[in-house]
């Protein structure tokens, strides 16, 4: 076992040997910890307003199936050549693919989902995972037409079972990216029948993200009398586990990091991986100025101040200045229609002065 990492260099946040959790797995984690959205039921006219607006919906996605170009046969990321002949009843398994199919105008659709679409519209859609494992058996159940997820899906055997039945399944890339948001919109809307839609779609948010980090670019700071972007430290937490890991390149906060105006610290240290297990002294010495986590996981460490008393995080600037910046777990990851927002939110968040953001 080597000895501990040198706290003089920022980058040695690497404790080795260690089982680093991967991009994919840290996701999953994500996924599974997002609270799932519950529906209470209304009366008078709140339901009948609910009526309308599903009877709205439910025609909407008829009239956009019924000009879908179908039978599509694309590319499924695990080799297989899938067609897809029906897109009636829709199993989405990862959030940022329901958000194109909700944006596509098929919500109507969509029969099951997983624990990371977060969509207030999804709230009522049956859950068919068990964690972040599909359940092929639920799934069966509600007698798909087709089954859309992505690479981090599983377990294989229950893609198996859903092949055997005879569902199609198309399984995509993830996008863990702003930059691969425009290709992974096309890619599920091609996959529906829907490409022409799905290029609109695509461009119309691409334009909105642009808009948006425009105007939070280093020139539009320096217009504003700064000239330093702040230097964002994502922090991936699970206190319970007793897990603290810090972002780098490839963990997807990164990116929205970026898109918002920061410099991503871990991507900036010359770290490798996606996650890095974190020491107290490499956080001290690297002085961020803001610390990025997700809702549950600064539950997961007692809140705000729980999150100030471990180790190193006092001592930062981010922990002086109590500039903590939170983000729903679903909408720190969903690389999709709802990505603009984030990214403005987020921008404006890790420029707010002195304080904590619940």
């Amino acid at each position: 076992m080597p000895g501990s990492p040198d706290s003089s260099n920022p980058r040695a946040l690497v404790r080795s040997p260690v089982s680093i959790l991967s991009p994919a797995s840290i996701l999953c984690a994500l996924g599974l910890a997002v609270a799932l959205l519950t529906s209470c039921g209304g009366s008078g006219s709140g339901s009948q307003t609910a009526a309308l607006s599903n009877s709205a919906t439910a025609e909407r996605a008829a009239a956009v199936s019924s000009r879908a170009e179908l039978p599509a046969t694309v590319e499924s990321v695990d080799g297989k050549s899938v067609t897809v002949r029906d897109v009636s009843r829709i199993v989405s398994l990862r959030g940022p693919i329901s958000e194109v199919i909700f944006a596509l105008g098929l919500g109507a659709n969509v029969v099951g989902r997983d624990v990371s679409t977060t969509l207030d519209e999804a709230a009522d859609v049956e859950l068919v995972t068990n964690g972040h494992d599909m359940s092929a058996e639920a799934i069966l159940s509600l007698n798909p037409t087709v089954v859309l997820a992505d690479s981090d899906a599983g377990p294989p055997e229950a893609i198996d079972q859903l092949r055997s039945a005879g569902i199609p399944v198309v399984i995509f890339t993830p996008s863990v990216s702003v930059e691969g948001i425009e290709s992974h919109m096309i890619e599920v809307a091609t996959t529906l029948g829907l490409r022409a839609d799905g290029q609109k779609l695509a461009s119309d948010t691409m334009a909105r993200i642009a808009e948006v980090t425009g105007r939070y670019s280093v020139d539009s700071d320096e217009e504003n009398g700064s000239s330093k972007r702040p230097t964002v430290a994502f922090l991936y937490l699970r206190g319970a586990a007793g897990v603290y890991l810090l972002g780098g390149p490839g963990s997807g906060a990164d990116s929205m990091i970026r898109a918002a105006g920061g410099t991503d610290l871990g991507t900036s240290m010359g770290l490798k991986r996606a996650f890095t297990p974190l020491t107290s002294e490499a956080l001290v010495k690297a002085q961020p100025d803001v610390l990025l986590v997700t809702t549950t996981g600064l539950e997961s460490v007692g809140g705000i101040e729980g999150l100030l008393s471990t180790p190193g995080v006092a001592q930062t600037p981010a922990g002086r200045s109590r500039r903590i910046v939170t983000i729903e777990d679903g909408l720190l990851y969903s690389f999709g229609t709802r990505t603009p927002e984030a990214v403005r939110d987020l921008a404006e968040s890790i420029r707010a002065p002195g304080k904590a953001k619940p």
